[in-house]
């Protein structure tokens, strides 16, 4: 398959949802699953990295950026069959799927509950199969820790936290801070953070309530685990050393997965592309390679 220029088609999902999508590159379709919950599709470097190894597939999430505003419903099962319907709409038997954060949980839930139609997974800064628990204590330190090398920041982002109602600007403000401590590039953080902010397309606090709360009541179960030791598909995951999300949270789904490698950036954070793209390159491209 070979694409030659940026599309910007509308995904119709089943029951009548449009979904903004675009596609670049070319070779054998990559299919990227933005993080969140809540959010937007902020990929547009990570394909023009990926473009000569991959057709590349983009998506705004139901309810988000672009996609159409909508009532819902919030739920995995219903994002899992929004992504198939991306993938019934380039026309694609199989694709392999790269997801980022929360990303990196649905493109896993569609793995799991599609095995048939993915070729390869990659799983990128996700928290692993196990409960909230596993992670997220030592995530709110870590970023508690990194926005007070500035106090001024973390002040900043406690009064814009602690406000019922935010403005637009104050919204993105906050988000802005927030993400800053995801990367360990202490002096480039906020420019960084601002970059995927740019557009700022606001934050759908509802569905990320919705999802996050969902996966609290049904992650870190056993029969989450035993599927995942059924999951005949190659799975690649990667992470930035430096991550304020614990990488040992990840630990319980390595051990789960039969076809599994590991890829550990040592000076990346939550978004590995951006300060290691080299490495996160060749990563990539590994997992996407034919094996013979």
């Amino acid at each position: 398959m070979t694409v030659t220029q940026h599309e910007s088609p509308t995904v119709v999902a089943d029951d009548g949802v449009r979904l903004w999508a675009a596609r670049s590159g070319s070779g054998d379709p990559l299919v990227l699953c933005h993080g969140g919950p809540g959010l937007w599709d902020y990929f547009e470097d990570v394909a023009g990295m990926l473009g000569d190894l991959a057709t590349v597939v983009r998506w705004d999430q139901r309810g988000c950026g672009r996609s159409e505003r909508c009532a819902g419903p919030w739920t995995s099962e219903r994002f899992v069959a929004d992504l198939d319907a991306v993938r019934r709409h380039f026309g694609l038997d199989r694709m392999a799927l790269l997801g980022h954060s929360w990303g990196a949980q649905l493109a896993l839930s569609h793995a799991l509950a599609h095995p048939e139609r993915v070729s390869s997974l990659v799983y990128v800064s996700g928290t692993g199969i196990g409960p909230d628990s596993d992670w997220f204590g030592t995530f709110r330190e870590n970023l508690l820790a990194r926005l007070g090398e500035r106090p001024e920041r973390l002040a900043r982002w406690r009064e814009l936290t602690g406000r019922p109602h935010l403005s637009e600007g104050e919204e993105r403000e906050r988000a802005v801070l927030q993400w800053s401590a995801d990367y360990p590039d202490r002096e480039r953080a906020l420019e960084h953070a601002g970059r995927l902010a740019d557009p700022w397309l606001g934050i759908n606090t509802e569905c990320s309530r919705a999802l996050n709360d969902e996966r609290r009541r049904n992650w870190g179960t056993p029969g989450l685990y035993d599927a995942c030791t059924s999951l005949d598909v190659p799975v690649l995951i990667v992470d930035g050393e430096r991550d304020p999300r614990p990488r040992s949270a990840v630990d319980s789904l390595e051990r789960a997965l039969p076809r599994v490698r590991r890829a550990t950036l040592p000076e990346a954070g939550h978004a590995p592309w951006v300060e290691d793209p080299k490495g996160f390159r060749e990563a990539v491209a590994a997992a996407l390679r034919p094996r013979g």
